[in-house]
């Protein structure tokens, strides 16, 4: 398996990068990353996505790209992912970043770069002199543009201009050259990462002034449309792609355009910690766009807890237990949050969320499906 093909991999290497730096001498310990924080800073945080991330991990660990370490007792489950001290060049080659030769070296410091590239003759990166060049070369022409051609374009296809192929400057982006104080997307290059845009369903036209919901899962989107076309609660339904909508949370502005103006914005999605996580980082995002808070769909949470009783599953992290809430130790990586403070977002179903989260348990939201509300006369 190529790791370069694999989010996770690509977020544990970026990491890597930026926790290296340019140092391609033998470290003394291999890099590591807790599984949790990990899943979260790739955005991988619905019930599918980790399940492909687990599988691209344990894919990697088979062909000698990673270590991992397991939870204490429970062996089925990931607590820490390593990057093996021999296997470190491996991965700089399957992402194009190696030390750079004499040559290149000699090449990067006497080269007249540009100012906003200057920083590269002290900075050692392990970057190709040819993508520096070809960086170099865009900036000198960017500044001579007229307004119309400096408008901004999505990364992959500035990528595709600059060095032949859409994913380079991805890879770029998490590496020394975009630290603070040295290249930015927009200001330098004139792009920005893209989020998926949205699929959606518009409601009635009776609910044509009414809020719109995001659902999480594809199966309870397609139940959620069948009743809201029956119904009217909705002037639309958004499928929000379990961690899509984090990145896609931008296209509500062009919905709120078709649909006439801006309304409230609720969510539904599982009940577990990464499910919590989702709409409210979408929510932190959205209100940096001008655009309003993600609220939780109270109705549809409360009725999830209440046909989920005694159906909970394992989600697999550990439980968030009392003794992390008095402070005595860390729970899976980043789960140090000993009053669950993710699940105060959803008011009066917050303690139930937390003892559900306690105890290292979740609720799809799958248990709300079309048998149940079709038989509802009204929704709420």
């Amino acid at each position: 398996m190529n790791p370069a093909c694999s989010p996770l991999a690509g977020a544990l290497f970026a990491q890597w990068q930026r926790a290296r730096g340019h140092r391609m001498d033998p470290a003394a310990r291999p890099f590591s990353r807790g599984w949790e924080d990990l899943l979260e800073a790739a955005g991988l945080l619905s019930a599918t996505e980790r399940g492909d991330a687990e599988r691209d991990a344990r894919a990697l660990v088979a062909e000698g790209w990673l270590e991992l370490r397991t939870v204490r007792y429970r062996p089925h489950l990931i607590e820490r992912i390593v990057l093996p001290l021999p296997a470190e060049l491996r991965w700089g080659e399957a992402f194009g970043f190696l030390p750079p030769t004499d040559e290149e070296a000699r090449r990067v410091r006497e080269f007249a770069w540009e100012p906003a590239l200057q920083f590269v003759r002290e900075a050692r990166l392990n970057i190709p002199f040819e993508d520096l060049r070809r960086l170099n070369e865009f900036l000198q022409t960017r500044g001579r543009c007229a307004d119309r051609e400096r408008e901004l374009i999505p990364i992959k296809e500035r990528s595709l201009q600059l060095f032949g192929e859409e994913k380079r400057l991805d890879a770029l982006v998490g590496s020394a050259l975009f630290r603070e104080s040295r290249l930015e997307l927009e200001r330098d290059l004139g792009c920005a990462l893209v989020g998926v845009p949205l699929a959606w369903r518009r409601g009635p036209a009776a609910a044509a002034e009414r809020p719109l919901l995001v659902i999480e899962n594809a199966a309870t989107w397609h139940s959620y449309c069948r009743w809201n076309a029956e119904r009217a609660g909705f002037s639309a339904t958004v499928y929000g792609e379990g961690s899509r909508f984090l990145e896609g949370v931008g296209s509500l502005k062009e919905i709120f355009a078709e649909l006439g103006g801006e309304r409230r914005v609720f969510y539904f999605g599982d009940l577990d910690w990464p499910g919590l996580q989702i709409p409210q980082g979408a929510s932190a995002r959205a209100v940096r766009r001008m655009l309003p808070a993600v609220e939780p769909h109270l109705w549809s949470y409360g009725r999830l807890l209440d046909l989920g009783a005694g159906l909970e599953q394992p989600w697999g992290g550990e439980g968030v237990g009392a003794e992390a809430e008095a402070g005595e130790g860390e729970v899976m990586g980043h789960m140090d949050k000993p009053d669950v403070q993710c699940c105060d977002w959803l008011g009066p179903w917050a303690e139930p969320a937390r003892r559900l989260i306690r105890a290292g348990q979740r609720l799809p939201q799958e248990h709300v499906g079309w048998e149940f509300l079709r038989e509802l006369a009204e929704m709420v």
